[in-house]
């Protein structure tokens, strides 16, 4: 078939066309293919970025159908991403396994149909039920090209962490909130004046108390004004002084003075500067806290001049162990130097410093005995101690824990008191000693009325037990035990009066006791010069017989005058009587008057009679001075008593019976004694014609002869002649053994002459004793005992 070059250039033309077509067809493929590689890794990549990013797409149609990646489904708790929006709910209602509760369901469905109908945006926040995960909800209308027909595009957002967050900050501003208020009212309420200085120092914000006290009205005019509390120091202003704290960053404190209420007050003022922002500052009154610094500066350099004064040492040492303070004396005990003390000598340097000047004891291990007193300052109590010196000083040492740590040394030289402390023990020893071997018993007793001190023999001289007076018992229980041993316990009454007198009146004071054994004791307060009182107690018993002897004798001598004077007169009547009578009778016989024999014998008789009487008052006269001189002779031989007796009261028969009495005569034979029975008999017979004499007419005398009641004593034989006659008083008694003639009627009948004394000497010469009670009205007995 042949082509026409028509044919050839159409049919050229169509495969050029064609050829260009297949490689323009070509060209686009591959560029088609290009593109849709490079969409498949723009679509690639968008999936890893939707993976990664923080938002979560949810695409929601009108019918409820639902798009999003199973992320989504992860991050609500599902299992699988559902097809429709309701299906987003908990399976079963159970919030444990996933899904949102339908109550959050609902709200979102709602919200996602207002933004379909609207075009509308919304914001909400869930809380996954059944876990801490939140979730951020942001709505909006999908673009048409998304999804077109009024879809709605929902973006999740995971802000759990974001909301812990914002939860912590939103309660941490709350906290700050309130913490700047709480601040704001505590430096509004603040007592000292603060205030706040911006960065160009200028006052932007006052307290209260900054506002009284610079006496402006409110804060608003104090920060309008710029008032300042502070005054010029040194020609700069408060504001340079806190320019130079802010530029070095540095807090300031000074003390300065400023006027508060119109007056003068010590103030420390502080600027602490706050960043670049500006400067605080407070100011606090310190007035009352310099005046008591003044005045317990005053009080203790007062301390110290007193301490100065002191006789004892006084050091301080620090809580650091070092030297304060010492007064004079304890720098003259420790020779320390002024230097020393200013230089706070540690405590160990200073007891090795003392050590060189031999002002501590000699010790084996000083390093040891130093730590031990370096211990000192953490003890809690104070400790004593005793230091002896090289040289014979002795030093007492007090160390006192302080509160703050420190330590208070006391020390005090006893070198003179230890000496007068043994001399004092020596004074005392003596004292003792002497008061020891006094005479007199002697207790001194305190103002309060203890006994303090007694010698050895007041305890036996009151009849005490030993252990009472180591009790130092009172004076009311002292008396209460001697009371027990007086004759009359009333009179230690007397003795009390006698220490309140020499303790409290300060006068002496005494009086005299009988003890009940028989001993007289006189006492006597003294007051001493050191207050006490002495109490001195004498036994007077034998000074009291001997005074009553010799009171007796004087007595017995004056009465010895008078016996000597009546004994004259009495003679002188005892032998003038048978005198007369012989001179008047031998007168008759001269003249002649009588005439026959018998009346001359009468008269003869009488004279005769006279002459035997005067002869027998011559004789007790003479063996009355022999007996009183001791020369009286005795001449003794064996006596029946009875037979004796018996013949003296016969010789005596006419008489009683011309006196009209009767006499008993008892006893037995075999009493036999030794004695003189001449001399004897006058002394019996004196005594019985007293009885006779003195007994009137129908009386009786009763002898008895009787075995001695005390022959223990050495008495054999007891006589007593007894009478019921008129009897005799004690002076009349005592003048008829005195050998007087008492006066009184009817005394003179039976007491006459020497009877009685006569007859005392006598037995008192054959050993024997003669004793003679007689009572007025009641009669008179005579007892004679013989050994």
């Amino acid at each position: 078939m042949d082509l026409s070059p028509l044919s050839l250039v159409l049919i050229a033309l169509v495969l050029a066309a064609w050829a260009v077509g297949a490689g323009f067809v070509v060209l686009r493929a591959n560029r088609s293919a290009r593109r849709a590689k490079a969409l498949r890794t723009s679509v690639k990549r968008m999936q890893t970025l939707l993976d990664v990013a923080p938002a979560l797409p949810l695409l929601v149609r009108v019918d409820g159908r639902i798009e999003a990646p199973e992320r989504l489904a992860r991050m609500l708790g599902l299992a699988t991403m559902p097809k429709y929006l309701s299906e987003l709910a908990a399976p079963s209602g159970n919030p444990k396994e996933g899904g949102l509760a339908q109550a959050q369901l609902d709200q979102l469905w709602g919200k996602i149909q207002t933004t379909q109908k609207s075009a509308a945006p919304f914001r909400m926040a869930i809380n996954l039920p059944g876990s801490q995960r939140s979730l951020a909800l942001y709505g909006t209308l999908a673009d048409p090209q998304v999804s077109p027909g009024g879809a709605a595009l929902v973006w999740v957002f995971d802000f759990t962490e974001s909301h812990a967050e914002m939860a912590r900050l939103r309660a941490a501003a709350a906290r700050a909130t309130g913490d700047f208020a709480a601040l704001v009212g505590l430096i509004e309420a603040a007592p000292m004046p603060m205030w706040f200085r911006g960065a160009d120092l200028t006052l932007q914000l006052v307290n209260q108390a900054y506002v009284d006290a610079v006496g402006a009205a409110s804060a608003a005019e104090v920060v309008q004004g710029q008032i300042e509390l502070l005054e010029l120091e040194e020609g700069r202003s408060p504001a340079d002084i806190a320019r130079a704290s802010l530029q070095g960053q540095e807090a300031s404190e000074r003390i300065v003075a400023a006027t508060i209420h119109g007056a003068r007050r010590t103030l420390r003022v502080s600027d602490l500067p706050l960043g670049q922002e500006g400067v605080a500052g407070y100011a606090i009154d310190i007035e009352e806290q310099q005046q008591v610094a003044r005045e317990f500066r005053a009080f203790r350099d007062a301390q110290r001049a007193l301490l100065d004064q002191l006789s004892v040492g006084v050091a301080l040492f620090d809580a650091e162990e070092r030297l304060t303070f010492a007064n004079r004396p304890f720098r003259r005990l420790f020779s320390l130097t002024e230097e020393a003390i200013e230089a706070h000598t540690p405590f160990e340097r200073f007891l090795a410093e003392a050590r060189e000047r031999s002002r501590t004891p000699e010790v084996r291990d000083f390093p040891e005995w130093r730590r031990e007193r370096a211990a000192w300052f953490g003890m809690q109590a104070a400790i004593e101690e005793a230091w002896p010196l090289p040289g014979g000083t002795h030093l007492r040492i007090v160390a006192q824990p302080m509160p703050d740590g420190g330590l208070v040394l006391i020390t005090e030289d006893r070198t003179e008191s230890l000496a007068l402390s043994a001399v004092r023990d020596t004074l005392l020893r003596t004292r003792t000693a002497t008061l020891d071997s006094l005479f007199e018993a002697l207790a001194i007793f305190a103002p309060d009325g203890s006994v303090q001190l007694w010698n050895r023999s007041f305890a036996g001289t009151w009849g005490l037990a030993a252990d009472l007076l180591d009790r130092h018992p009172s004076a009311d229980e002292l008396l209460n035990a001697i009371g027990r041993n007086l004759v009359n316990p009333a009179e230690a009454a007397m003795i009390g009066a006698a220490v309140r007198a020499a303790t409290l009146d300060r006068r002496e004071k005494g009086g005299q006791v009988e003890l009940a054994d028989g001993r007289t004791l006189r006492f006597a307060g003294i007051p001493l010069p050191d207050g006490n009182g002495l109490l001195t107690v004498l036994d007077i018993t034998a000074s009291q017989k001997a005074e009553q002897a010799l009171r007796e004798r004087a007595e017995a001598l004056e009465e010895a005058d008078a016996v000597k004077a009546k004994f004259l007169a009495n003679m002188s009547y005892e032998f003038r009587t048978p005198l007369t009578t012989i001179g008047g009778y031998a007168e008759l016989l001269k003249s002649g008057a009588a005439g026959d024999a018998a009346t001359q014998g009468e008269y003869v008789d009488a004279i005769l009679a006279a002459v035997e009487r005067l002869t027998e008052q011559v004789e007790n006269v003479l063996d009355l001075s022999q007996s009183e001189a001791g020369l009286l002779p005795i001449r003794k031989e064996r006596l029946d008593v009875l037979d004796f007796l018996t013949t003296l009261v016969r010789e005596r028969e006419q008489a009683i019976i011309a006196a009209g009495l009767s006499l008993d005569l008892k006893g037995r034979r075999g009493r036999v004694i030794e004695a003189d029975p001449r001399q004897l008999g006058r002394a019996v017979g004196n005594l019985l014609d007293n009885a006779i004499a003195g007994t009137p007419d129908g009386g009786r005398i009763v002898i008895e002869i009787r075995r001695a009641s005390d022959a223990d004593a050495g008495w054999n034989v007891e006589i007593s002649i007894a009478d019921n006659g008129r009897g005799m008083s004690a002076q009349e008694l005592a003048v008829a053994q005195g050998g007087v003639k008492p006066g009184g009627e009817g005394a003179s009948e039976r007491r006459t002459g020497l009877g009685i004394p006569l007859a005392r000497q006598l037995i008192a010469g054959h050993d024997g004793t003669l004793e003679i009670v007689s009572r007025k009205g009641a009669g008179t007995t005579a007892t004679i005992r013989l050994p």
